[in-house]
């Protein structure tokens, strides 16, 4: 003789079951967490990480405004110097320091800026520099396309200097 161990289920049964079951909403708002919960992590690391990326890119115009104002101080005539753009580069290091940044990571391009009109005496002539800073910013962002990726931001400062 041949024992089946399972009960065969009659179909009221099973209709019976299956709307209970499809009727039932216990555990339906932790689905709905789990599956909102990425989302949510996403955003939020997102803004962190933007704003850290615009936390730096205010660090890099401030230090190439104060680069700006010391290549623009004047030198000394009889020292020989004819600018301060070392002394420039070595303000945007330390600004660059002081904003908590490598100042290893970024690159400093301290270029003179020509006279607006050559023809002027030479004590109306206006001169400057222009202080070009880049600094690369690494995105941490999961589960996004953007996760590690390396952002280059860049910082222009043109300041002129009346004689």
């Amino acid at each position: 003789m041949d024992l089946c161990l399972q009960k065969e289920i009659s179909p009221r049964v099973r209709t019976a079951f299956l709307r209970r079951l499809s009727s039932d909403t216990r555990g339906t708002e932790l689905l709905e967490f789990a599956m909102v919960l990425p989302v949510v992590v996403m955003l939020l690391m997102g803004m962190v990480w933007m704003g850290r990326a615009v936390s730096v890119y205010q660090a890099l115009g401030r230090a190439a405004r104060e680069g700006a104002r010391v290549a623009l101080a004047p030198t000394c005539a009889t020292c020989g110097d004819s600018n301060n753009y070392g002394a420039a580069v070595t303000a945007v290091n330390n600004a660059l320091t002081a904003a908590s940044l490598n100042a290893a990571n970024g690159t400093v391009n301290v270029n003179p800026v020509p006279p607006l009109d050559p023809s002027d005496p030479a004590n109306f002539q206006v001169n400057g520099v222009q202080v070009i800073i880049t600094y690369p910013v690494q995105l941490n962002i999961p589960f996004t396309p953007q996760n590690l990726t390396t952002i280059t931001l860049t910082s222009i400062v043109t300041m002129r200097q009346e004689f």
